[in-house]
């Protein structure tokens, strides 16, 4: 009994932060989600676009670094390795609401 406990307890344990990531994650992306049609209404230029999404969603994309080093550092991760995991995840999410506002303002 004592062994299932313990397990339990660690499960229970382990949900927030996966919530955390989960919660950061889709907040993110809706974020960043939320820029583009006002964007492509007002025509903004590339870099304007990249650079209102930075302002925009800091921080959304700053709560969501945070869950996700927090959560690579209880898989074993070290600081160097859970910071370089989260920095390519944000800017996967970056690379393509990018890639997709710059389909969208290319002629025909």
């Amino acid at each position: 009994m004592m062994p299932l406990a313990a397990s339990l307890i660690l499960l229970l344990a382990a949900t927030p932060s996966a919530d955390a990531v989960g919660m950061g994650r889709k907040d993110f992306a809706k974020c960043l989600s939320a820029q583009v049609q006002p964007a492509l209404d007002r025509k903004m230029p590339l870099g304007d676009f990249q650079s209102a999404l930075k302002q925009a969603c800091a921080d959304k994309q700053s709560a969501f670094r945070a869950a996700l080093i927090a959560q690579g550092k209880a898989d074993g991760l070290s600081d160097t390795q859970a910071n370089a995991d989260a920095d390519e995840q944000i800017a996967e999410y970056v690379d393509k609401i990018t890639s997709e506002y710059e389909d969208s303002t290319r002629p025909g």
